[in-house]
């Protein structure tokens, strides 16, 4: 007999099931989106030794028949380790989409999830070895899932602060993940709300690992420890578990009330197709919250190279930037790996006024001679950060959403060099830049391991709705692969 779970749960499920993705502009979004994100996978494989350690089967050597296929790697996993795996390698480096509000995430780290689940249940079904009674597992149904994925931890981004509670916000996205995996898995609408509440019941990462001193690289796996749990919960309701109706509202025990400070769930609006088409793209690995600081500091170099002077002649820099960026990236004292270097904007921008250009993921490293610069180290003590109402306000403004951060530069000379606010920084859906740039991430990143031959493969595959799944991932593999066609 079906029983009633908490309206929260029940919402989710009725909207994975019954929504339809009828909007062309969210699903060229979402195209663009897993276009990102599969770069930053790519890129993370070319540049991070320390990701890969990370990788690959827990047992070594061994292969999967019909695993999915890890993405830049020789390896073959089963779909939990590979929605970890894929989770590393789109975040590790900071470089994937972004989205901000009550609550601070990265929507397109839900496709490990889904990619791993999808590709693995296509090849089983491909070798007749499994009877798949989901979705047609093709790459309009990987679209159509990570809209509802992106749209799901988007609402709940908006006006949901998990982080006052500590908790990290990749609980947003175990919950989008397992939501859209139970569906894609052919699991019912009762099962799929009986993974939900397994998610509000499980442990949840407490955020310590991404504030001040106790940054550690654990936040570039966050997300694909995310992924991999709610791969894991829907697996095991296929499997006949059962679900908890109300793992939100009972008491003593539900979340609310243990972990929630006895508040309910608010949502901005009903679900749709919103989120996708309004998150930050990342042009550049780079705290989102920091980018448009970055931004304003090359406007200033700019004008600093005008009249004839270089970053050596600041005496000091202001920043008036949102709460968030305030909260998150606002740091004094020793920094001690890229993690924390990453997530530091007074690092940034001395980098940006030092190096002469946008950070890149190597100069965050410990042999970067960015980390150990005495110049850099100065200039980073010399920056304050404020955060202002207004570009606060205007940051939760969802008809505005903008990012923005002002910089006022002082000069040793005495002189001022008045502020540069960047609120639109390029990657912000409402800067007409954006569209260009991203596609330029995507094949620069694609170009450390594929042809150019390749790469106009992959963009005039990520059009066809009627692609295999297996056949898109099979084009991002390193290894000679037999076409599977059915």
């Amino acid at each position: 007999m079906s029983r009633l779970y908490d309206k929260p749960i029940s919402d989710i499920a009725h909207y994975i099931f019954h929504y339809q993705i009828e909007d062309d502009a969210a699903l060229q979004a979402a195209r663009m989106a897993t276009l990102d994100a599969m770069g930053c996978a790519i890129e993370t494989a070319s540049k991070s030794e320390e990701c890969l350690r990370l990788l690959g089967p827990i047992v070594p050597d061994t292969i999967v028949p019909n695993g999915f296929r890890v993405p830049g790697t020789k390896y073959q996993v089963d779909p939990v380790k590979g929605a970890f795996d894929m989770g590393v390698l789109i975040r590790y480096l900071d470089h994937n989409d972004a989205l901000g509000g009550a609550e601070w995430g990265h929507p397109s780290d839900n496709l490990a999830a889904i990619l791993a689940v999808t590709d693995w249940l296509c090849r089983a079904s491909a070798s007749a070895k499994y009877a798949h009674t989901g979705p047609p597992l093709t790459m309009k149904t990987l679209l159509e899932a990570l809209i509802k994925a992106y749209e799901i931890q988007g609402c709940y981004q908006m006006k949901n602060a998990f982080n006052a509670f500590g908790i990290d916000h990749v609980i947003l996205v175990k919950l989008a993940s397992a939501a859209v995996v139970s569906w894609l898995l052919g699991l019912t609408e009762d099962q799929t709300k009986a993974t939900i509440s397994h998610v509000w019941m499980d442990g949840h990462p407490n955020r310590v690992y991404r504030s001040g001193a106790n940054t550690i690289p654990r936040k570039g796996w966050a997300a694909g420890d995310a992924c991999m749990r709610a791969v894991h919960l829907a697996l095991l309701t296929r499997a006949g578990q059962p679900g908890a109706p109300g793992a939100l509202t009972s008491s003593p025990w539900g979340f609310y009330s243990q972990t929630f400070g006895a508040r309910e769930f608010e949502l901005p609006r009903p679900f749709g197709s919103w989120t996708v088409r309004n998150v930050l793209f990342k042009v550049m690995p780079v705290e989102g919250h920091g980018i448009s600081a970055v931004e304003a500091a090359m406007l200033h170099l700019g004008r600093l190279r005008e009249r004839g002077l270089g970053p050596e002649h600041i005496a000091r820099i202001d920043v008036r930037t949102t709460a968030a960026a305030d909260l998150i990236i606002n740091k004094k004292g020793p920094l001690y790996n890229a993690a924390d270097r990453d997530h530091c904007i007074q690092y940034v921008i001395a980098l940006t006024f030092l190096k002469g250009f946008a950070p890149e993921a190597q100069d965050f490293l410990d042999d970067s001679l960015w980390a150990t610069s005495e110049d850099l180290a100065s200039l980073r003590e010399r920056i304050s950060i404020r955060a202002d109402e207004e570009l606060t306000r205007n940051y939760l403004d969802l008809d505005k959403k903008s990012i923005g951060s002002g910089l006022t530069v002082h000069l040793k000379d005495g002189s001022v060099m008045s502020e540069v606010l960047v609120e639109y920084p390029i990657g912000h859906v409402r800067n007409p830049a954006t569209p260009n740039m991203v596609s330029e991430k995507f094949s620069r990143n694609m170009r450390l391991m594929f042809s150019e031959a390749k790469i106009a493969s992959i963009l005039k595959a990520v059009e066809d709705d009627g692609l295999k799944i297996m056949d898109f991932v099979d084009m991002f593999s390193t290894q000679t692969l037999t076409s599977h066609k059915l």
